[in-house]
């Protein structure tokens, strides 16, 4: 089904069938395995996988990057072009379906041998209402703009790879923007004038910014009195205390947690650093009431797990349960709050405090640039609308006049001082 620059390609009757699979393999030195459709290795992706490691890229990225190249590995097999034979079209035609197609529908565990043989790229419906209780949108049935956009970053990364190690094609399927013009980024930039991202793909779109979400405090303390067990809210807690992302925090062991200091160290998801990260005293109050409730054997020292599951035998608590356990408790309150929604809860309560020096919330936060941080100094919508009804109130009281203002003093006492009484 290959064609040419000239010929368009019928993107809407094409089926991209659901085969082959991205794989944890158990592997230290290979974590993940991307597999064709008769279940073995696809090679060049494992060869990609080898450099992130060597570039010290952690497991989650590889697994990010492992989805996106599924994407692309299955869209090559719908369109019948080898993987080393793509060109500029296939690029195109591949961020054209990804900006429209359904996303594929994931069967439920029980379901899984009623999987579909393949997705069309049917135009997916408007977009759901917001929330009422937070104003988020739910997912969507296609595929986010930051997805098609992480695709298109990942595929030319890919490609490039490849292209300086002599295995690929010799052009890049996935160019850079035209503004570039070869050279490097912004080689004749005027300095008067903003700086352009001319090192952008071609094909990566455009990205609206995304203002972080809070939890208000009226909705965290009613979200906070719901929760089930002294865990759960020894977890909640620490998350909208220390700003810790989840899974920085379920990877915390016993030895990690420092209640003298008030002190809980983690391992940085990006850098893999080491950081201690201070917590509020409520959040180890919970901590012992949690760890008071465990059955008698179970470790509390070392390097055993921090977290365990409620229900025996008892084991780490995993990402996947902690967000069914928070969602579930949010879906009580009809909201759709997540996770990270808490790290962003404490991030704007942090930046939001004139005491604390944004540099302070940025270490806490383990951003890499000030700039990140600075997004949590916009103020909410709500809390402008509180502060415009607030003025608009004090707008409509009457000014006080010299006679009810109990500041001034009486006309005949300034008299009498200054000796103009007659």
């Amino acid at each position: 089904m290959n064609t040419s620059e000239d010929q368009s390609r019928d993107l809407l009757s094409l089926v991209v069938p659901q085969h082959g699979a991205l794989v944890a393999s158990g592997d230290p030195f290979e974590p993940f395995a991307l597999l064709d459709a008769s279940g073995q290795v696809v090679a060049p992706v494992a060869a990609f996988f080898r450099e992130l490691q060597a570039c010290s890229r952690p497991e989650t990225t590889q697994r990010s990057y492992g989805l996106a190249l599924l994407r692309w590995f299955r869209f090559l097999g719908a369109v019948e072009v080898p993987w080393d034979q793509a060109t500029r079209v296939e690029a195109r035609d591949f961020c054209r379906w990804i900006q429209v197609a359904r996303k594929p529908v994931r069967p439920h565990w029980r379901h899984q041998g009623e999987q579909a043989a393949g997705s069309r790229p049917m135009p997916a419906p408007g977009q759901a209402p917001p929330n009422p209780v937070t104003g988020k949108a739910p997912p969507a049935a296609s595929y986010a703009p930051a997805t098609a956009a992480h695709n298109e970053t990942v595929l030319r990364g890919f490609y490039e790879y490849h292209l300086q190690a002599g295995s690929g094609p010799i052009v890049n399927p996935f160019p850079l923007s035209r503004l570039r013009r070869g050279g490097r980024a912004n080689a004749h930039h005027n300095p008067m004038e903003p700086y352009r991202n001319e090192g952008s793909g071609l094909y990566r779109p455009r990205l609206v910014g995304r203002r972080p979400r809070q939890i208000p405090d009226e909705k965290f303390n009613e979200l906070f009195t719901r929760l089930p067990s002294h865990r759960d809210r020894a977890l909640v807690a620490f998350w909208v205390s220390t700003g810790a992302r989840a899974s920085e925090l379920l990877g915390a062991t016993c030895a990690d947690a420092d209640p003298g200091q008030q002190l809980v160290t983690v391992v940085r998801k990006g850098s893999r650093a080491l950081q201690q990260l201070p917590a509020s005293s409520d959040a180890f109050v919970w901590l012992r009431l949690y760890q008071g409730q465990l059955p008698p054997l179970t470790p509390l020292t070392g390097d055993h797990p921090l977290w365990w599951t409620l229900r025996r035998p008892l084991r780490r608590l995993t990402y996947h349960a902690a967000y069914r356990m928070f969602t579930r408790v949010s879906a009580e309150l009809g909201a759709n709050w997540t996770l990270h929604d808490l790290r962003h809860t404490a991030a704007y309560r942090m930046a939001r405090d004139p005491q604390m020096p944004l540099t302070d919330v940025q270490w806490v936060l383990g951003h890499a640039h000030l700039t990140t941080t600075q997004l949590y100094l916009s103020p909410l919508p709500e809390d402008v609308i509180a502060s415009v009804l607030a003025h608009h109130e004090r707008a409509s009281r009457p000014t006080p006049t010299a006679a009810s203002n109990p500041a001034r003093y009486r006309a005949e006492s300034l008299n009498v001082l200054f000796g103009t009484d007659s």
